[in-house]
């Protein structure tokens, strides 16, 4: 089939020919080389910590750019054309699966090797890597490195107290420069919008206008960019493919609708600044609106009027512009036109829009359409100058969020019976400085807490409760878990003593009873999460340690500082109602726990643990709460997460009913007696 190619879309395919050419070296998986480097850590070799986790880090971005260079090299080799038939749209599909297989396979070898884990993914999301460069570069002695590390890792991690420690003592020490906090994760676009916003407010005009004109180019790039990555393997929640009873048409829809979801959240996603959880308001309009009175200012009347009337392509309506638009065309005397790519943008956008409400029917989804391009909380100037906000201006969100920050005290009651002679109220709510609080001492006696050690040490294993991670929160300490269940079938393979696993599964029993009657619910409070736990300081690491055992958060929602709100939403296990720590021991030094306001910072309680205290608290934004540091020793304490709502049980305390109900009727056990522990949370 003939077809036209411009100059430009020639030079474009030239230059991803050159990007894409065959390489003798294949690229060596990130997944690999981030265990690596995770490993070196542990053995305090610090160079290879860097060369291994720089590598990592390296290879992420060359995997994720080289599947977008392949998937619009291959998208501009296969395009789907008018002369569209049954046939031709298997044939595209399938010729653009092919390219992109051997374009991606070319430049990374298999693409076998680079499967990579769900938790690995989210942990360079999370820019986790940069905690350990930073670490590894201080013990280097390269503070300026080490400065940049902890700085990228700080932007997404906001809520990190001890980082925004560290990144204070980076700026007092001799050869570190303003000039070396910089992102290394930083977004084109978003570094050049708020550049740019910074030079308007100084009055810098000219040199804005270079800036937001560049933000434009590298938003639409990012754009493109954050489609491309759409077009792989989608989840498909709630369908279990082994089973999928429908037909080829309907299970093309299923994935095209997910596609078209991925890439509508584009928009979402690149006016979102890494660590937080809501986009910038009316953020791409708002460039336009920049520009327009950027250009005002140096008398380009043109270009202003065309920014303005780019600008009523998203708000058609909005008065103060119009007003602009009017005063424009009269000094000018004639009109003008909106700016083709955004033009081009929002025809895409509509279309986008119109699928998948086609798409969700056909699913059975439902997809409420929302405006992206929000004007709410804009200011309302006389002149409609943008205000100095360096540019962060907060969005409304399409999915409502619930903010579970404000609970009114009326809500909330205590001070019930504590069932068990020997427990003793050391504070209540008002004297630990919050809402819902309570501290118990003797809940269990020194023997008990004895024996629970024993069966700790016995059962306990690294990573258990924290996908595997022998070090989810800190890489300083070691994390070693077991479950009710899982201590039983150690009892019954007589690993562990059955009075020992009897005692936990009793114990835990008796806390849950104990909150239920002081926070006087009136409903049963049902366990979601049983855990025994201890934590442990790695020797060799704890040498001018200052981050924490565990961050400041809540249970049942996504605390977001900044804000000063908790979000309750996914991934947060908003089923949670009530928590409650028992601890075991108090040998050792700091792992303090910790009640803060919503800033994160400010410490409104502290609690030394030891044996037999219990602390329990309401499980949402109410109560923010962490570990200080475990600098020596092992901490160890039961962790209990309750629920108000039957639906949400733990599924473990279930089966450990179970085989507690058959012992307590004599019944014998044998083969048939089934224990299988799932998976961890």
């Amino acid at each position: 089939m003939d077809r036209n190619f411009s100059p430009a879309a020639i030079f474009s395919v030239v230059l991803l020919t050159v990007a894409l050419s065959p390489s003798t070296a294949f690229l060596e998986p990130y997944d690999l080389l981030y265990d690596n480097a995770v490993q070196a850590f542990y053995n305090n070799d610090y160079p290879n910590v860097v060369r291994y986790m720089e590598g990592a880090l390296s290879s992420y971005r060359e995997v994720r750019q080289t599947k977008v260079r392949c998937r619009l090299r291959c998208q501009d080799q296969h395009p789907f054309d008018a002369t569209f038939s049954e046939l031709r749209f298997p044939d595209v599909v399938l010729r653009r699966a092919a390219c992109m297989n051997t374009c991606i396979e070319e430049i990374l070898g298999s693409q076998s090797l680079h499967k990579v884990s769900e938790d690995v993914v989210q942990d360079f999301h999370r820019r986790i890597p940069y905690n350990y460069l930073q670490l590894a570069y201080k013990k280097l002695k390269q503070p300026h490195k080490a400065a940049a590390a902890a700085h990228t890792y700080f932007q997404a991690n906001p809520e990190h107290v001890e980082m925004s420690q560290n990144l204070e003592q980076y700026k007092d020490l001799q050869g570190v420069e303003e000039d070396h906090f910089v992102d290394r994760e930083a977004r084109p676009h978003q570094r050049s919008f708020a550049g740019a916003v910074s030079l308007y407010d100084k009055g810098e005009h000219e040199a804005a206008i270079v800036l937001f004109e560049g933000a434009l180019r590298e938003y639409y790039q990012a754009d493109s960019e954050c489609r491309a990555l759409c077009q792989w393997p989608q989840k498909f929640e709630g369908h279990d493919y082994l089973l999928y009873r429908y037909s080829l048409y309907e299970l093309v829809s299923d994935h095209f609708t997910q596609v078209l979801h991925c890439e509508h959240e584009c928009i979402r996603d690149l006016a979102t600044r890494p660590g937080r959880l809501s986009p910038m308001e009316n953020f791409l309009p708002l460039h336009y609106d920049y520009l327009q009175f950027a250009y005002f200012h140096v008398d380009r009347l043109e270009e202003a009027l065309q920014c303005s009337l780019t600008y009523l392509l998203f708000h058609e309506e909005e008065e103060s512009m119009m007003d602009n638009v009017e005063y424009y065309r009269e000094e000018l005397g004639h009109d003008g036109k909106p700016r083709e790519d955004a033009a081009w943008y929002l025809r895409r956008h509509k279309q986008e829009l119109e699928l998948l409400l086609i798409g969700s029917n056909t699913m059975g989804v439902e997809f409420t359409e929302g405006n992206y391009w929000s004007s709410t909380g804009r200011r309302e100037d006389s002149n409609r100058i943008p205000s100095g906000t360096d540019g962060w201006m907060e969005y409304v969100p399409i999915s409502e969020k619930k903010n579970i920050s404000a609970l009114s005290p009326q809500q909330f009651k205590e001070g019930g019976p504590l069932l068990f002679d020997k427990v003793q109220l050391v504070q209540d709510s008002a004297a630990l400085n919050g809402t819902q609080r309570v501290l118990l001492d003797d809940v269990i006696s020194e023997e008990e807490c004895s024996d629970l050690r024993d069966l700790a040490h016995a059962v306990t294993k690294a990573g258990d409760g924290y996908r595997g991670k022998m070090s989810p929160h800190t890489p300083n300490e070691k994390f070693e878990g077991a479950t009710v269940l899982k201590t039983l079938q150690y009892s019954y393979e007589g690993r562990v003593p059955m009075r020992s696993a009897r005692m936990f599964y009793d114990i835990s029993e008796r806390a849950r009873q104990i909150i239920e009657s002081y926070f006087l619910l009136n409903s049963t409070l049902h366990f979601s999460y049983t855990h025994l736990v201890c934590r442990t300081a790695i020797t060799g690491q704890q040498d001018h340690r200052n981050d924490l055992s565990h961050p400041i958060h809540a249970d049942n929602c996504l605390l977001d500082p900044e804000a000063n709100e908790c979000w309750k939403e996914p991934p947060a296990y908003t089923y949670r109602d009530y928590s409650a720590l028992l601890y075991l021991n108090g040998d050792f030094e700091g792992g303090e726990f910790i009640f803060t306001e919503m800033d994160a910072k400010t410490v409104t309680a502290s609690v030394k643990p030891k044996c037999g205290r219990m602390v329990g608290f309401s499980s949402g934004g109410e109560n923010p709460h962490g570990v200080k540091a475990v600098t020596s020793g092992q901490r160890c304490a039961v962790a209990l997460w309750f629920t108000l709502d039957p639906l949400f049980r733990e599924l473990e305390r279930l089966q450990a009913d179970e085989v507690i109900q058959a012992l307590d009727t004599q019944s014998v056990w044998g083969p048939g007696l089934n224990i299988n522990p799932k998976d961890e949370l």
